[in-house]
């Protein structure tokens, strides 16, 4: 990771090159104020440019991102014109001379091949167009060429050549920035199904059983029962939403409490205390319910007495507190540190790692969940949640299927 931050650094510095380069070629006294010197106004103004070019980078090479920054990335360059491809053809074209567009593709074989940026004489029939020479900038992601930034001028330019290629380097750095959100996003839906992977058959079978053996006796706790669990599934597996609210997540794991107590009767003690203003509070999906099934497992698992499991959230200023605590067989402290670790993934551990990893990953590694437990002591788990973090928003509520 830090070498991937210092080739953005190293990225950026071409640009305070070129702001500083412009505003000594434009030096002149600033009678207005403003924003200093010309060079600290030039630097501004070329960062600034930069600035609006990134976002739709971010999200990929396509037609439209290459359209929405083709201007803003010839404005960088000074160029007549400027247009952006990928291996097939030109994604975008800002400024004269757009008749070169067969031409240039049919010259990119070999940069694209090579990842070498070239520059060629045009050949043009019109002559009132006024670019005349063009310079090939590939854009490169992991060693892969993706496509190329091509700069199109009236003559032949050393100093344009060296430009193009340190903005095509800031171009690619977008991309690959654009290419670690996907791997991201694809990360946390692996793990989101990871986690529903994980709903037991057995718990789906048992619960199923459950509803069956009330059929005969007591149709309408059935009926009931069977609502119940459709809820659950149908959170458990929504497909939309990376993040969820508290008063959601809570929903469904009420739904996998009335499964659960259905089954093993009074044997299983809910206590809950929940402060009604952290309600709204956003936090990954999935979260807090696999914790709640790992106090089921562990509070019940070699118990044939009565298990309590407590769930706690309480509203601390900045943050809300998760507490889940079960009265059951606990586990070693040693053995858990190996399964936050991922060194070992016994049933029920998956779930435990999974939900600590997305918090460290989601708010940092402050986030983790706090665990304490022993053997035969019953375990406790801590997880806090910033009530506002930049990027986590709360999903929509859940609609019909």
């Amino acid at each position: 990771m830090s070498g991937f931050l210092a080739g953005v650094c190293i990225a950026i510095l071409p640009f305070l090159a070129l702001g500083l380069w412009l505003g000594r070629r434009t030096a002149r006294p600033d009678r207005q104020g403003g924003l200093g010197t010309p060079v600290e106004h030039a630097t501004f103004q070329t960062l600034h440019t930069a600035s609006l070019a990134a976002p739709p980078l971010r999200a990929g090479l396509t037609e439209e991102t290459a359209r929405k920054s083709a201007r803003r990335l010839r404005t960088l360059l000074g160029t007549d014109a400027l247009c952006l491809t990928d291996r097939e053809q030109v994604l975008a074209w800002d400024g004269v001379g757009a008749h070169h567009r067969t031409e240039i593709m049919e010259r990119l074989a070999a940069p694209l091949d090579s990842g070498r940026g070239e520059a060629f004489r045009l050949t043009c029939d019109h002559a009132d167009c006024p670019v005349r020479w063009a310079v090939v900038a590939p854009l490169t992601v992991d060693d892969r060429v993706h496509g190329a930034l091509v700069a199109c001028a009236p003559r032949e330019s050393a100093v344009l050549v060296r430009a193009a290629g340190e903005v095509a380097r800031w171009v690619s750095v977008q991309l690959e920035l654009a290419d670690l959100d996907q791997s991201r996003t694809k990360l946390i839906e692996a793990e989101i199904k990871a986690l529903r992977a994980q709903i037991s058959p057995h718990f789906v079978f048992n619960s199923l059983a459950v509803i069956a053996s009330f059929v005969r006796t007591d149709p309408e706790r059935a009926r009931e029962l069977l609502l119940e669990f459709a809820d659950f599934t149908r959170y458990s597996f929504r497909r939309h939403g990376d993040f969820t609210t508290l008063a959601d997540e809570l929903h469904a794991i009420d739904h996998y409490l009335a499964l659960v107590r259905a089954r093993f009767g009074d044997r299983l003690a809910v206590t809950l205390q929940i402060a009604p203003e952290v309600l709204p509070v956003a936090l990954p999906f999935l979260c807090l319910q696999p914790l709640v099934e790992n106090a089921v497992k562990h509070g019940l698992e070699g118990k044939a007495e009565k298990c309590h499991i407590q769930i706690t959230a309480q509203d601390a200023g900045a943050e809300a507190l998760v507490v889940i605590e079960d009265d059951g067989a606990g586990m070693d402290p040693v053995l858990l540190r190996r399964i936050l670790a991922g060194e070992v993934s016994p049933s029920g551990g998956i779930g435990l790692s999974n939900v600590d990893d997305r918090l460290r990953q989601v708010y940092g590694d402050d986030y983790g969940l706090v665990i304490e437990t022993a053997v035969g002591a019953g375990m406790k788990i801590t997880a806090r949640l910033p009530k506002y973090q930049p990027g986590v928003h709360s999903a929509a509520r859940l609609g019909p299927g």
